[in-house]
C-alpha cells in the first residue's frame, strides 16, 4: 500500500501477511501508482523436512484432518446435493433438444408466432437455462455452502498457521 507520492504506507508491509485471505497473486491491486516498491516474499505454507504423525508433512496432515471433519463433508454434501440434480437435469434437457431436432424436425419446425418456431424457442430455452441454472448455482453457494466454507478455510489458516510457527 502506498501514498499518492509513492512513498510506501509505514508497516504496510507487515500488515499484508497478517491477513490470512491475503492472495499474493493480487498484490499491486489498489495501490498507488508510484514506483513499484518490492515486496517480501510470501512466506513458505509449510517447511519442508518437518513430518507429521503418519510421516507426510505437519501441513498435509491438517489438510487431512479437515477433509475428514463433519464440517467438510457436510459442504461437500451441500454441494453434491445441488450439483449432481442439477447437471442431470441440463444434460436431459440438452440431450431432448438434440434428439428431438434430429428425431423430430417436423415438430421442431411448426410454426409458434410468425417465424418463430418451436425449434427457436427450445434453442433460446437453453441459453435461458444456462444462464438460470448458472444464477441458482451462485445463490445456493451463497446462501448454503460459502459462509461454512470460510469458516473452514479460516480454521484450516489457523491450523497451518500454528504448525509452521510449530505451535502444534
Amino acid at each position: 500500500m502506498q501514498f499518492s507520492n509513492g512513498r510506501p504506507l509505514e508497516g504496510a508491509e507487515d500488515m499484508r501477511y497478517r491477513d490470512p485471505w491475503y492472495d499474493a497473486l493480487a498484490s499491486g491491486w489498489g495501490e498507488g501508482d508510484g514506483p513499484a516498491v518490492p515486496s517480501a516474499p510470501v512466506p513458505a505454507a509449510r517447511r519442508e523436512g518437518r513430518t507429521g504423525p503418519a510421516g507426510g508433512t505437519a501441513a498435509a496432515e491438517v489438510y487431512l484432518e479437515v477433509q475428514r471433519s463433519a464440517a467438510f463433508q457436510e459442504v461437500r454434501s451441500r454441494y453434491r446435493r445441488f450439483v449432481v440434480p442439477a447437471v442431470a437435469v441440463f444434460l436431459v434437457w440438452y440431450a431432448a433438444y438434440v434428439v428431438t431436432a434430429t428425431a423430430a424436425p417436423g415438430f421442431m419446425a411448426r410454426p409458434v408466432a410468425g417465424a418463430v418456431n418451436v425449434a427457436m424457442l427450445a434453442g433460446l430455452g437453453q441459453f435461458l437455462s444456462t444462464f438460470l441454472l448458472a444464477w441458482a448455482y451462485a445463490r445456493h453457494a451463497r446462501l448454503r455452502r460459502d459462509r461454512a466454507a470460510l469458516e473452514l478455510r479460516w480454521d484450516t489458516q489457523e491450523l497451518t498457521r500454528g504448525v509452521r510457527d510449530g505451535v502444534s
